[in-house]
């Protein structure tokens, strides 16, 4: 009774605040145009024709043997790919959890590989393969003498995408982890248990949710997947590429909207079943912390091999980063290996290389701002505020998580090409560097907002609560209080926003216009050609862009964010 009387008073609260209510409508309603009304749009083209509410659409597109042979592949990829980077990323975790490693380099090497696929472009290690492994590869031609490999097709698609996912689920599966009582381990091993025994009987059931929900969440990355098929994918279809070809080759977008939407659907369910069963279901196993400090494993017979394997791996994907600026410095990668920069010079005076630098980072550096405060204030009425359509904001601004990005291509160009609802109201929008900064926006809204709802929930209503006691607005507590409690998080967003926006390829190459040139586009229109010496120059000029970018940011929140004084209380 009381809690629905505080609910009521703070409703009642926020009605009465005019820029609160101004700040929820524009919010809702720039959810709704800009990710709701996109998606209604796709399903309005694909279930009505000319002739009327009809299934003829998905019939046609069913019928077609490059959407059957798509669909299978994108399934086939995405669950083995969901499969090895889970396990991959469980054995990385548990040997920085529970392994006793013997230098910090060992340790500084897991932190740069988890950190590499977040700040890299997502079709840097497309390049290194085909560059490693192709017919003219250093390993394949000069180390083996194999001249008549194919890199392309579904062993490549897989062996990118495993190893640019796997880090994400490193990262889950470290913190599920350290999670676990160790007591409960010690019992099994006083009792004569092997550490095998231990694993399988103990450790594994416990984290077993939490390897569905990686399993899962690296499923919907790989499905979604458009830079790496497109480049190292030959003729090997997946579902996101097919959606491509099928506007700007066969030109039927209709056709395409149906294909997206079977995509979407696969994603949203998949999401669904992460976000609400299998999260759930991991953080009810493993609440709280563990009681005490865990006993590392020290054995050299446990130690040596798990060690040994996670450095070879660790170290063949920095190798494959590193071949990328390699690429771009020798004359003809595979034939003739003299240094040059004639790659970098063509860059800026051939092919556009500082209006796409000027125009990526322009566009990335408008929306990181604007996606950051946006998840801010997302995440604020989320955790602090109550009223009717909360539910209504926090679902769909993470459901673009769920959203691949071509999906997201074909809508607004099904949505805004000729208004909304074909009416022409916001038709300018279309080819625009503002829709660009628009898909920029929402495709990293999500990130932000889960950020800063994490932030948000450790601090107590409280000390809002005195700031509104003294007479101070809404927009006067959450610039003056709320906003420095969570500055880390804020600059961490803006600059996670600013790295998503200048790495994106999917979602903007269906909707950027030959008026803009683009970093990701340059690198993928060039990868296509076969011209690896400019798309490694490319590559190498955007990898130094991203990670200045989160250097910048380390540089910030250590002199501007949270204090160690407050770190300590």
């Amino acid at each position: 009774m009381a809690q629905d009387q505080g609910a009521a008073l703070d409703r009642k609260k926020l009605m009465g605040d005019p820029i609160m209510v101004t700040t929820i409508v524009v919010l809702i309603a720039f959810l709704t145009l800009f990710i709701l009304y996109p998606l209604a749009i796709l399903l309005v083209d694909s279930f009505v024709t000319d002739q009327g509410p009809s299934l003829s659409v998905f019939e046609r597109v069913f019928q077609m043997h490059t959407f059957t042979t798509a669909i299978t592949n994108t399934l086939a990829v995405g669950f083995l790919v969901g499969i090895s980077s889970a396990l991959v990323g469980l054995l990385f975790a548990y040997v920085e959890v529970y392994v006793r490693l013997k230098t910090r380099f060992m340790s500084g090497l897991f932190k740069v590989v988890s950190m590499l696929p977040v700040v890299s472009p997502p079709f840097v290690l497309s390049l290194s393969v085909i560059m490693l492994f192709g017919k003219a590869g250093i390993i394949t031609r000069y180390a083996l003498g194999i001249y008549d490999n194919n890199v392309y097709g579904f062993w490549g698609i897989f062996l990118v995408q495993t190893l640019t996912f796997f880090p994400v689920c490193y990262m889950m599966l470290k913190g599920l982890l350290k999670n676990i009582d160790p007591s409960l381990e010690e019992a099994a091993r006083d009792m004569g248990a092997s550490r095998w025994k231990v694993f399988t009987s103990v450790t594994l059931p416990l984290v077993l949710p939490g390897l569905g929900n990686a399993f899962l969440v690296t499923f919907i990355e790989s499905i979604a997947d458009f830079a790496n098929p497109m480049i190292i994918g030959g003729s090997y279809d997946t579902l996101a590429t097919t959606i491509y070809l099928q506007i700007t080759g066969a030109y039927d977008k209709q056709g395409a909207a149906a294909m997206a939407v079977v995509l979407l659907s696969i994603t949203l369910v998949m999401f669904v079943v992460q976000k609400y069963v299998l999260e759930a279901k991991s953080t009810a196993t493993l609440s709280g912390k563990a009681s005490r400090a865990r006993m590392l494993i020290t054995d050299r017979s446990v130690t040596l091999p798990l060690t040994l394997l996670c450095s070879a791996l660790a170290l063949f994907v920095v190798v494959m980063y590193v071949c990328v600026p390699f690429g771009a410095l020798f004359k003809t990668w595979g034939y003739d290996f003299t240094l040059t920069t004639k790659w970098f010079v063509q860059v800026f005076t051939k092919y556009h290389g500082l209006e796409a630098f000027r125009d990526s980072f322009v566009l990335s550096l408008i929306a990181a701002p604007i996606t950051a405060l946006l998840s801010m204030i997302i995440s604020y009425l989320v955790v602090k505020r109550s009223f009717r359509s909360k539910g209504f904001i926090e679902a769909v601004s993470m459901l673009a998580m769920a959203v691949p990005g071509t999906v997201l291509g074909v809508g607004y160009i099904r949505g805004f090409a000729a208004g909304v609802f074909r009416t022409g109201l916001l038709q300018g929008l279309y080819g625009s560097a503002a829709i660009l900064v628009i898909v920029f926006i929402v495709r990293s809204l999500p990130t932000g907002t889960r950020s800063g709802i994490s932030a948000l929930r450790q601090i107590d209503k409280s000390i809002e609560e005195s700031a509104y006691d003294m007479g101070a607005d809404s927009l006067t507590v959450f610039r003056t209080v709320t906003l420095p409690l969570i500055k880390d998080s804020f600059l961490s967003g803006l600059v996670t926003a600013f790295v998503r926006s200048i790495t994106a390829i999917s979602a903007i190459i269906l909707l950027v216009t030959p008026q803009f040139f683009l970093i990701t586009v340059q690198i993928n229109e060039f990868a296509e050609k076969g011209s690896y010496g400019i798309a490694c120059a490319f590559a190498s000029i955007l990898i130094v862009i991203t990670y200045g970018s989160v250097l910048l940011m380390n540089l910030a929140i250590k002199h501007f964010g949270t204090s160690k004084q407050t770190e300590e209380a």
